[in-house]
């Protein structure tokens, strides 16, 4: 069983007619496995990305970009890419940006600045 994470972020609206809400929306996801993302999107994943899906209908959308992804509380992945529209679609994961990957780059510029 993979791990349940929260992505949060505004314009989680997918497959929707609601206009954008004011209010921060949050959604629960379930990280898919590199293998089966890779399997959706042939060539374009590598191991600074993580993909995770929720429920059909809900997923980030185009305006969400840099959103937090995150999993007892603490920081894992940034919203990056996904589909074209719409966007929620079953079975096509959401692409995060892993942030294990750039922990030391991250490191690096608070300390830095």
């Amino acid at each position: 069983m993979w791990p349940l994470v929260a992505a949060i972020a505004f314009l989680m609206v997918a497959l929707s007619s609601d206009p954008f809400p004011d209010l921060l929306q949050c959604l629960n996801v379930s990280i898919v496995s590199s293998a089966a993302c890779r399997a959706v999107f042939p060539g374009r994943i590598t191991d600074n990305m993580v993909c995770a899906s929720g429920t059909e209908g809900a997923d980030a959308c185009q305006g969400d970009s840099g959103g937090p992804l995150v999993c007892g509380n603490v920081l894992q992945g940034l919203v990056s890419w996904g589909t074209v529209e719409p966007c929620g679609q079953k079975g096509i994961p959401g692409v995060y940006t892993n942030i294990c990957k750039y922990v030391d780059w991250i490191r690096m510029v608070m300390r830095n600045n």
